[in-house]
């Protein structure tokens, strides 16, 4: 480690005047991934920004058409609340698949998008269900908010404070996880609304969370595991690393999606 100096915000105002007044600082959330990049020397933040203590970042609200939840709430907070379970249970369900106990009682919604890294759980639930990313300063559409490996839309002393997740009909989050991380080699989440769209996003498979039109398309027409299976997807754009090819992670994704279609329907 190195010396820096350290910030607890009280409001999400006084968080944004610290790092705008910084151009090295970095907001600090759960830390499962700054503080892993600080010890390699991988990032070298002058402050950190702690953001965990303000209470409009902790909130949550659940309605029949909303779920709203707080940047600073963590994955084992999502996974454990009955009304999350009840109105979204594919969102308590995903959040309950990430890391492991430890990195669920810290880690948070809002570090996990803004980090963005290609093999997280959580950009798929935001894609998947249309949802909206509340900063201090706008709202962002789920299509405009990631850009490309750990790139998302966001300025630099931008702080995401809530994320608006849309009901959608029904919905489910299906992964093959790397057994050592728990990251997904490949993960996809499938919603179906009310109004018949579809929406399919694929984590783990390529650089960034993206859409499969394709998957998409196919359950448009008929919203079955059957339809899933049919779909084809072009290995061209993901990623081949140690642990898949990208032949294997096109593979991956119709079967991936049509357990995510059976777990749908119940």
């Amino acid at each position: 480690m190195y010396a820096f100096d350290y910030q607890r915000a009280s409001d999400a105002q006084g968080a944004v005047k610290t790092a705008a007044a910084d151009p090295d600082a970095k907001f600090l959330a759960g830390g499962q991934s700054l503080l892993a990049a600080m010890k390699l020397r991988l990032a070298q933040p002058s402050t950190l920004v702690d953001v965990t203590r303000i209470p409009e970042l902790k909130a949550l609200q659940v309605d029949g058409k909303v779920v709203k939840i707080g940047a600073a709430v963590c994955h084992a907070d999502v996974a454990a609340n009955a009304q999350i379970q009840a109105t979204l249970p594919a969102l308590a369900q995903l959040a309950a698949g990430i890391g492991d106990r430890q990195v669920r009682a810290l880690g948070t919604l809002g570090g996990s998008l803004a980090n963005d890294d290609p093999a997280a759980d959580y950009p798929a639930a935001v894609l998947g269900l249309n949802a909206t990313v509340v900063t201090d300063r706008r709202r962002i559409g789920a299509d405009d908010f990631f850009l490309g490996m750990y790139e998302t839309a966001l300025e630099p002393d931008e702080l995401i404070v809530a994320v608006e997740f849309p009901v959608p009909q029904r919905a489910a989050y299906e992964k093959f996880h790397n057994p050592a991380s728990h990251f997904a080699l490949t993960g996809v989440f499938v919603a179906q609304f009310a109004d018949g769209c579809v929406r399919v996003a694929i984590t783990g498979a390529a650089a960034s969370v993206f859409r499969a039109t394709a998957l998409e398309d196919a359950l448009k027409a008929s919203f079955t595991p059957a339809a899933a299976r049919t779909a084809s997807i072009a290995p061209a754009a993901l990623n081949t690393d140690l642990h898949a090819s990208a032949a294997y992670r096109a593979h991956l994704i119709p079967v991936l999606a049509a357990r995510a279609v059976t777990k749908a329907l119940g």
